[in-house]
């Protein structure tokens, strides 16, 4: 699990990068991908080599597999990271491959973690190495591939998604590496109190190396301290403190929590509204983005069902920007909930929408002469506001029959307001006026 370099002396090494699983059957998680029959797994067990891209969270095993790949299958392994390396990089594992395959006759994988922070440039230099068979591809990534990894490259190798380890996996994982005494910890003879592994589990947040890297802090602190080969719950909550969820900020998962904060309001659930939304602050997410969306939902999803949503967030919105934390973030949290709770149309927002499709289906048509204003004579005098029926001096202040699109349109009803909230009211009183007699 660990990026870490497998040729330094064991007692250097970290604890996570020393457990690194040797075999399939010591991969923590991944059933989905790993269990027999499935199409990774008889991928690796047959040694046949083809392209791929794994793309999941960190602590997931992708460096593991890769190295399984090409264990498996007997080939050169190359690893290279797309922070550090460039086009030079790439055309030395070219080069080294050719030598292996010349002298040996053994094929080469290529790893490359991270493969989303290379360029479009950068990741086109693979695809002539991968079509003629001098490299096989294994890529690793945090980030979507659709969005981070071009399509020619995805279009040759085959995406396979790790998901985060559980708790009762990474339990698993830290009781193994307390007993393991020729990689793991087994060596001090430290126990642990079960609510100890379950709190490091949790805080992992199903990174499997961050486990690792918490129980050997916390075995370091144990034997440093003294207390006894048993590393307690107090002991896992000082090493545990201060730990985060996934939260990328601007990656994917950004955009995951901020799309089912959105769906929450517009589903009129206030607890899942809360949930995101903690999730996303617990995460590091700055309160103002999400006051900014919260004020696109109340635009969006409450419109004019209940307008006083759009000033009530803009009123949370200044809250945080005057007050800070935590009377703002609660402020916001106030604004979520309301919006959550409205009543809810999308009326105008549609008709907003069917109304820009119009302007570009009729192009520039004429404003009609009786709506134009006649500032001048001359502009009076060719018809400029001729007609113009001033709705002030109509019965109820209202022209019925009067039109106000161009005449060549035909007539449009863009806003159709919904059966909710003051919308209600709204529709009841246009369809009064419109049903009214010229």
């Amino acid at each position: 699990m660990s990026r870490a370099d497998p040729t330094r002396p064991e007692a250097d090494r970290p604890l996570a990068d020393r457990m690194r699983p040797r075999t399939l059957e010591e991969v923590a998680g991944q059933t989905h991908l790993l269990e027999p029959g499935k199409p990774l797994r008889q991928a690796i067990e047959s040694g046949r080599l083809h392209s791929l891209i794994l793309w999941g969270p960190p602590g997931t095993g992708k460096t593991t597999l890769a190295r399984l790949i090409a264990q498996r299958s007997q080939a050169q392994f190359i690893a290279l990271s797309a922070v550090m390396a460039g086009v030079k990089d790439i055309r030395a594992a070219v080069e080294a491959a050719r030598a292996e395959r010349a002298s040996h006759g053994r094929p080469t994988v290529l790893f490359l973690d991270e493969v989303h922070r290379f360029n479009k440039a950068q990741q086109d230099t693979f695809l002539p190495y991968l079509e003629d068979g001098t490299l096989t591809f294994v890529g690793a990534t945090t980030e979507n591939p659709s969005f981070e990894v071009v399509s020619a490259l995805l279009s040759r190798a085959r995406v396979y998604v790790l998901k985060p380890l559980g708790e009762a996996e990474l339990v698993r994982l830290l009781r193994t590496a307390l007993a393991d005494s020729e990689r793991g910890l087994g060596a001090l003879a430290l126990d642990a109190e079960p609510a100890a592994l379950e709190l490091i589990a949790r805080a992992a947040d199903g990174d499997g190396r961050r486990a690792l890297n918490m129980l050997e802090l916390a075995a370091s602190l144990t034997e440093a301290a003294g207390a006894g080969a048993r590393i307690t719950l107090e002991r896992a909550e000082e090493v545990a403190s201060g730990s985060r969820r996934r939260f990328d900020k601007g990656g994917e998962q950004f955009y995951d929590q901020i799309s089912a904060l959105h769906k929450a309001v517009r589903g009129t659930d206030p607890d899942g509204a809360l949930y995101w939304l903690s999730r996303m602050l617990d995460g590091g997410c700055d309160p103002l983005y999400i006051a900014r969306r919260a004020v696109r939902m109340a635009i969006e999803d409450v419109g004019l069902a209940d307008p006083r949503a759009f000033a009530l967030v803009l009123d949370a919105w200044e809250a945080y920007d005057r007050l800070g934390s935590p009377e703002g973030e609660l402020a916001i949290a106030n604004a979520v909930v309301y919006l959550a709770c409205a009543p809810k149309s999308n009326a105008v927002y549609v008709g907003f929408g069917e109304a820009q499709a119009d302007v570009e289906r009729f192009g520039t048509l004429e404003v009609p002469l009786r709506l134009r204003n006649a500032p001048t004579r001359l502009m009076k005098e060719i018809g400029y506001g001729h007609g113009y029926r001033y709705a002030h001096d109509e019965p109820g202040a209202y022209a019925a029959g009067e039109r106000y699109l161009p005449d060549e349109m035909p007539d449009r009803r863009y806003y159709r307001p919904v059966p909710r909230g003051l919308e209600m009211k709204i529709g009841e009183a246009l369809a009064k006026l419109r049903n009214s007699k010229p």
